[in-house]
């Protein structure tokens, strides 16, 4: 169980970290999601939509940021995929910008360019 290995990594880093624990920011995502649908070896392939987790003692938690848009068939992107309701790339640059005191628009313009920054990302990081 992965989830069981990542949960004992981040409280190893709670714990080894001490004190500084409440001024950090750790953000666990994977470049690709798997799809809903099942292929024909009935397996699963690389995905469009994903999930992205923040954790830390700097971090303004306990919520979540994106829609849920389900797993119907209805609400499948294309048909077979978890449809993406946020952008990972402005997550990333909005955790970097807060967690550094930089400014987020220039942080995705410096991290991703091209990116399309996303306003109604912040609030990640307490100040």
């Amino acid at each position: 169980n992965q989830l069981r290995a990542l949960d004992a990594l981040i409280d190893a880093l709670h714990v080894g970290l001490g004190d500084i624990w409440k001024d950090t920011t750790v953000l666990v995502a994977t470049e690709f999601g798997r799809t809903v649908a099942v292929n024909g070896t009935g397996g699963t392939d690389h995905g469009t939509a994903s999930a992205a987790m923040i954790a830390g003692g700097a971090v303004n938690g306990g919520r979540v940021m994106a829609d849920w848009p389900g797993l119907s068939a209805g609400a499948l992107y294309q048909g077979r995929d978890l449809a993406p309701t946020l952008d990972l790339d402005a997550l990333i640059a909005v955790t970097s910008a807060e967690t550094f005191g930089l400014d987020p628009q220039e942080t995705m313009r410096r991290l991703f360019a091209g990116g399309r920054f996303d306003p109604a990302i912040s609030g990640i990081v307490r100040k």
